[in-house]
């Protein structure tokens, strides 16, 4: 198999490649990785040094891809199928990804640094930074709410990168810090949506 990619399951960056792959039903070798086991770990940095998953290893052309966003980028790319990731239109195309950025910078960054802060050794834990992270997730769900309403999808009709990178985020930032109930409604719309067209697929 040409592509194989290395994910861990519980990671919500690893979910938005896994959603472009199922989406356009692309063949690929599923890696999972363990950085706790020494033998996982080390395999896996063979491929890439800087053992951050995703990384999507393409045999084909002999390449090593890395980060989320580039990888959907490519497979959109080299392994097109019924859905664009990237719209050819050019001004849909940078909103694209200035909503993929937004729901990566201002959601999974802020909850993941409080997921993190929770696994710290006792004495190490950053109080203040997960405040600020928690501020930036509530005024994050402002924006996104703001922007996705009366939409189908993060920036229209169509299913795009922006949805890879949405669904995962707020589906896991609502576990630390929850939508409010005048989101909850609308977000899980979004989520729900989105898990039924991959259940369909």
């Amino acid at each position: 198999m040409a592509l194989r990619l290395y994910f861990h399951p519980l990671a919500s960056f690893c979910h938005k490649a896994l959603i472009a792959l199922y989406e356009n039903r692309i063949a690929f070798e599923r890696v999972i990785v363990d950085l706790g086991d020494e033998a996982s770990s080390a395999a896996f940095r063979a491929v890439w040094p800087m053992a951050k998953m995703p990384v999507l290893r393409d045999e084909a052309r002999n390449r090593t891809v890395a980060e989320s966003t580039i990888i959907i980028e490519f497979l959109d790319a080299h392994y097109p199928g019924p859905t664009r990731f990237l719209p050819a239109d050019v001004d849909r195309a940078w909103q694209t990804r200035m909503w993929d950025r937004f729901y990566d910078h201002y959601v999974q960054e802020p909850m993941q640094k409080i997921v993190g802060d929770r696994l710290r050794p006792e004495g190490k834990a950053d109080a203040y930074g997960v405040e600020l992270a928690k501020a930036q997730l509530q005024k994050a769900y402002g924006v996104a709410e703001r922007e996705m309403d009366s939409k189908t999808w993060a920036i229209g009709d169509d299913f795009t990168l922006a949805d890879c990178a949405a669904a995962p985020a707020l589906f896991y930032a609502n576990t630390v810090v929850p939508f409010a109930e005048t989101l909850r409604r609308r977000f899980w719309c979004i989520i729900s949506r989105l898990m039924l067209k991959l259940t369909i697929n």
